[in-house]
Formats: C-alpha cells, sequence, structure tokens
C-alpha cells in the first residue's frame, strides 16, 4: 500500500504509533520486537500491535519467520548424565565380553527391557543361545569402535541450552533427511521435546520513510474521556487519541454452554413445557429392574455378557415380596393373565445381579410401581453402559431419554401425537413411524426423521407396555413408554458424523459451534 498523502497520514497517527516509527528510523534496518519495545518503553505486546497497525497504513513492513528449537526432557537430562542405557549396557558387555538377558535384568533394572532393546535395534549386540541361555554379544562393528553415538551427540549439543534446529543441524553435520530420523527417534524416547515460536522483523517502508521526512511532532493524547476531565474541562484544546472505527474487531469467543448440554438443557425444557416431571435413578441397578420387571427373558441374548457391564455382585431385590413373586410367576406361566409366560423356571439369584443400566427405563418403571395410580408423566434424561465397539455411531457410555405416561384413556394415538410434537419442537418437521419390535412393549413404533442430504434416520423406540409388565407392578390403566438417542439426535442437530466429536475438547469446535 503507496501512502499518497504523507501530511495526512502523519497528522493521523496516534502518539504510540509516532514513537515507533521515529524508533524504526533510529534503527534503519530491520528492528526485532524485542529491541523495538525497550527503545519505545512499550511492552512487547502492545509495540507488536502498534506495528501490525502501521503496516496496514503501509508506513512499515513485518517479516515473519518461525524457528523451530529443542529442549532436554526430564529423563533426557538424566540419560546425558549418565550415559544412554543402551551405552551404559553395551560398556558392560565390552567388560564381561558377553551378558545373559537376566544379566542385564538385573544389572540395569527397569531400564534392562530398554537396554536390550536398543542394543538390538542399533544392531550394538546380537542374541546366542549359550550355556547360561539367550546370552548378548557385542556386534564386531562396536568391537572395532565404529558405534555410532549420533543421537548421543544430539543430547549433548542440546544440553548446552534450548536450540535451535539449523544450529543443531550446522553442528551435528548430517543430512536433513538422516538428523530428521535421529530426532524423531529421541522426541519418540521423551529424551528431547519441540516447540515453536515465530519471530517477527520490523522495517521501514518507503511510505514510512516518506512520512518521517515531513517531521514528526508528539503530543500527549487523551485515549479515554474521564469524569475528572469532563467535570474540570481540562480536555479542552487538547489532543484526543484518533481511532479508526473501519478496522475489523478482533475476533472474541465468550463464555457459553457446551452445545451438547444445551441439546440435553432443551430436551428438559420441551418436556417440562408439556407438563412432565423429570425423575432420576442410581446408575448400577439389579438385573431384576433392569431386565426381569420389563418382561425380558433370563436367557435373552441382551442380558448376555457382551451386552452388559456386569459389576459380579449381588444384592438383595429392592421390591416387595409380593412384587417379585408377581414377576416369577409372570415369566414362568403368565400369572393371572392369558399369557404363556416364557416358561421354565425364574430365578431369583439372576435377578439379583448387579450391572450398569442399559437403559433408563429401569427408572421409570421403578418409579410406576411406586406409583401406580394415574395419572403419571414422567421423563428420565440420564447415562446408560452398553459394551459397544467404538466406533463413528458407536460409544458404550452414552445419554438415554425415556419417558411414561400412565392415565385412565390414553391410547396408543397419544404416543404418537406426543412423540411427533416432541421432534416438531426439536426442529424436525418431518416425522413417520414404523411397527418395530421391543420385548415390554406391544404395539411397538421406531420413530424416523428425515433429514435432505441423508434421508429418513431411525432415532428411537416406543410403545405401549405390554400388560405382562404392568400387572405385576399393580398398574391397571395403559402406559405409553419410549426410549430416544440422544446421542444421534445431538449429532444430526450439531451436524457431527462421529459421535465421539461430542465428548471430546476440541477449542477450536467449542468455539465456533452454533448456539440455538
Amino acid at each position: 500500500m503507496r501512502v499518497t498523502n504523507t501530511k495526512a497520514t502523519a497528522a493521523e497517527l496516534t502518539a504510540t504509533e509516532k514513537r515507533v516509527l521515529l524508533a524504526l528510523k533510529e534503527e534503519k534496518k530491520e528492528c526485532d520486537q524485542r529491541s523495538l519495545s525497550e527503545k519505545t518503553d512499550i511492552n512487547e505486546d502492545a509495540v507488536m500491535q502498534t506495528a501490525f497497525m502501521l503496516a496496514q497504513k503501509g508506513l512499515c513492513e513485518i517479516k515473519e519467520e518461525k524457528k523451530v528449537y529443542y529442549r532436554l526432557t526430564e529423563e533426557g537430562r538424566e540419560y546425558v548424565e549418565k550415559g544412554l542405557p543402551e551405552r551404559r549396557a553395551l560398556d558392560f558387555l565390552m567388560d564381561e565380553k558377553e551378558a545373559t538377558v537376566e544379566d542385564l535384568k538385573n544389572e540395569f533394572g527397569v531400564r534392562g527391557n530398554i537396554a536390550i532393546n536398543w542394543l538390538l535395534k542399533k544392531k550394538w549386540a546380537r542374541i546366542e543361545i549359550r550355556e547360561r541361555g539367550r546370552s548378548l554379544i557385542p556386534a564386531s562393528i562396536v568391537q572395532d569402535g565404529l558405534s555410532s553415538g549420533v543421537d548421543e551427540e544430539i543430547l549433548k549439543i542440546v544440553n548446552k541450552g534450548e536450540t535451535e534446529r539449523e544450529i543443531l543441524v550446522s553442528q551435528v553435520k548430517l543430512k536433513e533427511g538422516e538428523i530428521n530420523g535421529f530426532l524423531t527417534q529421541l522426541i519418540s524416547r521423551n529424551l528431547l521435546e519441540t516447540y515453536s515460536s515465530v519471530e517477527r522483523k520490523i522495517m521501514l517502508t518507503e511510505a514510512g520513510k516518506e512520512v518521517l521526512s515531513q517531521g514528526i511532532s508528539i503530543e500527549e493524547e487523551i485515549a479515554q474521556l474521564t469524569p475528572e476531565l469532563l467535570r474540570t474541562g481540562s480536555w479542552k484544546g487538547r489532543k484526543f487519541k484518533r481511532y479508526d472505527v473501519n478496522l475489523p474487531s478482533k475476533e472474541t469467543f465468550p463464555a457459553k454452554i457446551h452445545p451438547y448440554q444445551r441439546i440435553l438443557d432443551r430436551m428438559r425444557r420441551i418436556f417440562t413445557e408439556m407438563g412432565f416431571t423429570e425423575i432420576k435413578g442410581e446408575l448400577v441397578q439389579s438385573a431384576f429392574w433392569n431386565f426381569d420387571a420389563l418382561f425380558v427373558p433370563q436367557d435373552h441374548p441382551a442380558r448376555d455378557m457382551q451386552d452388559t457391564f456386569y459389576l459380579a455382585t449381588r444384592k438383595p431385590i429392592e421390591a416387595s415380596e409380593g412384587l417379585i413373586r408377581n414377576v416369577k410367576q409372570m415369566h414362568e406361566h403368565g400369572g393371572s393373565l392369558n399369557s404363556t409366560g416364557w416358561g421354565g423356571e425364574w430365578r431369583k439369584e439372576l435377578g439379583e445381579e448387579l450391572l450398569l443400566r442399559t437403559h433408563t427405563t429401569a427408572i421409570t418403571l421403578s418409579y410406576l410401581a411406586s406409583h401406580p395410580e394415574p395419572p403419571v408423566k414422567v421423563f428420565c434424561i440420564d447415562r446408560v453402559y452398553r459394551r459397544e465397539t467404538i466406533d463413528a455411531t458407536h460409544i458404550p457410555e452414552f445419554d438415554q431419554l425415556e419417558g411414561i405416561v400412565m392415565d385412565r384413556s390414553v391410547t396408543f394415538s397419544n404416543l404418537l401425537g406426543l412423540l411427533a410434537t416432541f421432534y416438531k419442537k426439536m426442529g424436525f418437521p418431518s416425522i413417520r413411524f414404523r411397527p418395530g419390535y421391543f420385548p415390554y412393549t406391544e404395539p411397538s413404533v421406531e420413530v424416523e426423521v428425515y433429514m435432505p442430504e441423508r434421508g429418513w434416520l431411525e432415532l428411537g423406540g416406543a410403545g405401549v407396555f405390554r400388560e405382562e409388565v404392568t400387572n405385576p407392578i399393580g398398574v391397571k390403566y395403559p402406559v405409553l413408554a419410549w426410549g430416544l438417542g440422544i446421542g444421534r439426535l445431538a449429532m444430526i442437530s450439531l451436524g457431527l458424523t462421529d459421535i465421539r466429536d461430542l465428548y471430546q475438547s476440541d477449542m477450536d469446535w467449542l468455539r465456533k459451534a452454533r448456539v440455538f
């Protein structure tokens, strides 16, 4: 950018900008951030900010150079002082001529395995089967005094102080590719660590020199009007600091609630506004409430170890003997209902097994058992656990939204209307229901929402509790129930393709994620 009206530009400069320009004039050539700060008596951050403002006006130029530095870790400093484990082990071998693997482990303790691995990697030794067992023998290359110690040389150089990469390369005198291998190796061994810094050089442009040639006088400026200045009138006749309102403002990221937490809060708000009450329960549940009371047979695959986190302990079932007896009879022969049950023998000890709950239905059903009289409208949003292989759409620990409605006259149509209302409030206008199967509801449906770029996506299941579930706990009226996967819904709402991104501390994503 070339300045055409130097007098106007000089008049528009702030006092700080003038001081920096004058300091650059004294330097005549390039000036770094630190020396410029010392000359102007302005802190380094402020002086660089001023330099950038001058560069925008074309009065100075800033060159940036990224430099990489290396420094020793605590373990690296120890090895510089005592020697690398493989070097000490090699010295031991040279004295003993040979040593068994156990000899080296006894001599060097926890570092013995490290020493052996690197002796073999560097080909400083070989293993032979001798009378005493597997023995390490010094290789001919080290017996001839030709063992390479480039990594040791690097450590010694860096030990003198934090070392710039270019200096390190020049002192080691290896080709770029060769030294890269040694540096990577030392970093992976946690002996070296690297960091980078950006060094900036500031110099005057021709436009800047032109402004300076016109002469610059520094006047004290008022940067902010204070009550004192207004009261005394001392602001009159003073010069005010100029501000360029056209300059782009600094991007700021104020604190905000995590996007996933906002979705959870939004769900709570929707159901609360619909007249529901939120309930909570324990993470650890008995198999009785997690499976048996829901009429899941005791030989069902979902109860196997590959699907459920069992805690290898048991506890008496927290339910009345009458309720336990009702569940037992329902499983074995259908109780007092026109049902055959599952047949076989229901075993109480299996119901006493403790596990990490696989769904929050265990909480809502337990609540229903203690509140058998209508009306009941409750929901639960909480964590559940299943043995899942971790991938883009599955994790073993996730959140679930569960709810029930129990009243004298509720019907399956009420359930569909309730779910449609919820999903529309969550921003999904296109919804459909497909027939589904769940062990404890009949009829059952799966809920799907339509996304233009992805088609129909299944987001949860729902249905009316079977009488085999409600009868043993003393409930005589219809119970509408649903369980919705929150993770997949959150992924769609936030535009994610991997469910693991919901739980990672990606600051850039957290800052830029939209608030809704």
